[in-house]
């Protein structure tokens, strides 16, 4: 028994339907820890984005070796330093909300490329034209930048959404409960592994399928920016 739930080993679809309630349980979980992690990765990768192209040496140097930093060492070790090493410091944080905020730490150093690209994209000319109209760097970006580049950076930021989600079952080393360590637990107790990791594989099959037309779908609906390319 596991969630007050129990399981019917009879058949592979009558176990497959008594543990059908425990592993959506365990999407829940994937779906909040990959969606908090993609909102961490989108601002704080416009972030360094915009750090990168400082005026000041100093910051844009730090910024740079700081995402290469993140780019560069695995997800795990990320994920084993928030959880076990900050806690040394006085800093404790939650399971998911670590697993989260590692996620959106790694990815943050992906997606201020992809805004660096788009950034960059911009004619030059507009850039001048926001500074003779006396509009502040912030206002340029969040004007003039930002939805111009938006449209473009779509398909990458969408691949990386996919692989934030593909990536939520590494959090079950820090005893989040996604769907990949509930079939784990059950296969434990059970003895019997292929039909919930089966079920787990589908149910990330379906989602990336679902996100992946989600983003045809908007790339069709938003309207083309009008950024030449170099």
């Amino acid at each position: 028994m596991m969630y007050g739930f129990t399981w019917d080993t009879a058949t592979p679809l009558t176990y497959a339907w008594s543990i059908l309630p425990i592993i959506l349980i365990g999407l829940t979980v994937t779906l909040k820890a990959a969606a908090a992690g993609f909102a961490i990765a989108l601002v704080l990768g416009l972030v360094f984005a915009m750090l990168r192209r400082s005026r000041w040496r100093s910051v844009s140097w730090t910024t740079a070796c700081v995402v290469e930093f993140l780019r560069d060492t695995p997800l795990l070790v990320q994920l084993f330093f928030l959880y076990y090493v900050l806690p040394e410091y006085g800093l404790t944080l939650p399971a998911f909300l670590t697993g989260a905020l590692a996620l959106g730490l790694q990815y943050s150093a992906y997606t201020s490329e992809v805004y660096r690209g788009g950034i960059e994209a911009v004619p030059r000319g507009q850039w001048e034209a926001a500074t003779a109209l006396n509009m502040t760097r912030m206002q340029t970006y969040r004007d003039i930048v930002v939805p111009q580049i938006a449209p473009r950076i779509l398909p990458a930021m969408g691949n990386y959404m996919v692989a934030m989600i593909k990536e939520t079952p590494v959090l079950s080393v820090i005893t989040v409960l996604d769907m990949m360590a509930l079939a784990n637990m059950i296969g434990e107790r059970t003895f019997e592994y292929l039909v919930p990791l089966t079920m787990v594989g589908l149910i990330f099959l379906i989602l990336t399928l679902i996100c992946s037309a989600g983003l045809h779908r908007l790339q069709k609906v938003l309207p083309k920016a009008g950024i030449p390319l170099r």
